[in-house]
This record gives structure tokens, C-alpha cells and sequence, in this order.
């Protein structure tokens, strides 16, 4: 007998949800605008997207992917986000109870972390890392096919590694705000003075590839920056796999950009063969991985 599990994203500015069974097959898949207002319009939109599955299906569980900084045991979610009010309360005792569906929360990064070692690039391992490149940049860190959060809940947040040689006096030392897209067209409106709000990551490729100058030397920046951190956390950590995600890393040549940055930078004594691979799933890794998180802590799944 097959069981099913409805399986919440929600982002900042839509919620994406799915009917899934166990195996991580997408049954049906929407998506709703995320209620900005309160706490009480999404409990509702949340109930209401529950009813329009279980019209289906008989429901195992609820899974959901959250942003902030989750508590997977208490179920409080810190950190800030651009929705406020799932600040404070505990979200997974109230989805529980609104839903009467066991229900478990994970944070959105880790989420697609899990996805990857469930069913995509890093199925094969047990130890990786799994780097998402946006306007910042977020993570998860895998060990033994299980999210490591850390004593504070701040493993996997790579993006606050300094590699600046102004830190403490400036606040542009971290490897988010030097390598990823949001720091790339910082640097590049700086360059040419430039409102950064008039450009995007695809436009500053666009202008690279037009002969920018200017631009091109501020993109190979950028892969030196992003090579430097993931070296460093090569060496830290020395997981089997490094993965990168974002929207980004789907760009044509993107990834074999950054491996060749890397091997210029091996040091001729490292034993290590320092290179990354593309996330396999892009939209839907946070409903995957939301769906392996609940089989997990349930204690369906044990790898």
C-alpha cells in the first residue's frame, strides 16, 4: 500500500505545493500566492490547500520547507525573513494542530540539501555540501545522509565566512557580499557607477559577453571569490561532494568555469581534486527534500 504526504515550499512570495508519495513521485503540483497579512491567513491557506489534496488522496503527513532559522526539534523558527509572523510561534505544533497531520518543518536550504543525497547528484554519498548561489549565499551541510545544523542552527550558512582583509570595520568581508550574484552586481554598479537596482546577474554576463571590459574583470573576480570558499571548505571539511545550486548555476559553462578556477588554484602539494557539481533539481528540490526531512525524523526512511 502506497502512502501519501501533502508537502508545503513556502517562499516569500508563493507557496508551492505538492501531493507526493513516498518514493518522492509528484502526484499533482500548485502553487498559491503566500498571504503577507498574518499568521491566521496563512494558517487558512494552509488548511485549505490540506482539504484540496486530501480530496484525493488519504494523507500520511505534512512536510514543509520554511524560510529562517528552524528548530526541526521545538519547531520555532528564528532568524528574519520576509514573512514576520512565522517568527516567534511554534509553527510545527500549530500546522499539527490545524492540519491534525503529523507535520515536520525544515529550512528551505536544507531542504534542497536533502533532495540532492535523496534522489539526485549526491544519492551516491553520504558526506556533502550543498552551496546555493542567489542574491546571497546558503547551504547545507550533509553528513551521513543527515542535515547537520549545528549548536546554534547556523551550519550550512557558508555565506557568512569572511574572506574580506577589512573585516571587522567593513561589512562587505563575507563570501555573500563577494561572491554571490547580489555581491557581483554590487561590485559591478561600483565599477561603472551604476545604480545596482538597474542590473542583474543575467544583464552583467550579457555585458561581459559584449566585450564590457570592466565587466569581465569583475566576473572573474567573482569566480576567484567563489573559488576561494569552496577550497576552504574543501579542506575543512572534506565531504565527497560539493554541489551548487541557485538559479545561476544553471547558466551554460557556469560550473566548469568555477573547476577550472579551482584547479588553477591547487597548490602543487594538495592531494585533494577539488571540483563541483550542479544540483540536479531546481524548483522542486525544496518539496523533495521537505518530503525526505518527514521521512526521516518519522523514521520511515533511515539513510
Amino acid at each position: 500500500m502506497v502512502d501519501y504526504y501533502a508537502v508545503l515550499d513556502v517562499g516569500g512570495s508563493s507557496i508551492k505545493y505538492a501531493l507526493m508519495d513516498e518514493t518522492g513521485v509528484f502526484l499533482e503540483k500548485l502553487s498559491v500566492p503566500t498571504p503577507k497579512a498574518s499568521l491566521d491567513l496563512f494558517m487558512d491557506t494552509v488548511d485549505s490547500i490540506v482539504k484540496d489534496l486530501r480530496e484525493d488522496k488519504r494523507l500520511k503527513g505534512l512536510a514543509v520547507s520554511m524560510p529562517g532559522a528552524v528548530n526541526v526539534e521545538t519547531g520555532i523558527i528564528d532568524g528574519v525573513t520576509a514573512l514576520p509572523y512565522i517568527h516567534g510561534p511554534n509553527m510545527k505544533e500549530l500546522l499539527q494542530e490545524r492540519t491534525q497531520l503529523p507535520a515536520e518543518i525544515e529550512n528551505d536550504a536544507n531542504c534542497a540539501g536533502l533532495a540532492e543525497g535523496w534522489v539526485g547528484a549526491a544519492k551516491d554519498v553520504n558526506d556533502y555540501l550543498c552551496i546555493v548561489i542567489g542574491t546571497g549565499i546558503g547551504g547545507a551541510l550533509v553528513l551521513d545522509k543527515k542535515v547537520r545544523h549545528g549548536t546554534n542552527g547556523f551550519a550550512g550558512e557558508f555565506g557568512y565566512m569572511m574572506l574580506g582583509d577589512d573585516w571587522p570595520q567593513s561589512t562587505d568581508s563575507s563570501w555573500s557580499s563577494l561572491a554571490a550574484v547580489g555581491g557581483l552586481i554590487n561590485q559591478v554598479a561600483k565599477r561603472k557607477g551604476l545604480d545596482p537596482n538597474q542590473l542583474t546577474g543575467k544583464k552583467i554576463f550579457a555585458m561581459a559577453e559584449e566585450g564590457d571590459l570592466d565587466t569581465q574583470k569583475e566576473i572573474e573576480w567573482f569566480f576567484q571569490r567563489l573559488a576561494i570558499g569552496i577550497y576552504n571548505l574543501q579542506y575543512m571539511i572534506d565531504p565527497e561532494k560539493i554541489l551548487i545550486g541557485g538559479a545561476i548555476s544553471h547558466r551554460q559553462g557556469f560550473v566548469e568555469q568555477i573547476n577550472e578556477t579551482l584547479r588553477q588554484k591547487k597548490f602543487s602539494q594538495s592531494g585533494l581534486l577539488i571540483q563541483v557539481e550542479r544540483c540536479q533539481f531546481g524548483n522542486d528540490s525544496n518539496l523533495i527534500g521537505a518530503l525526505y526531512h518527514f521521512l526521516q525524523r518519522r523514521k520511515v526512511v533511515t539513510t
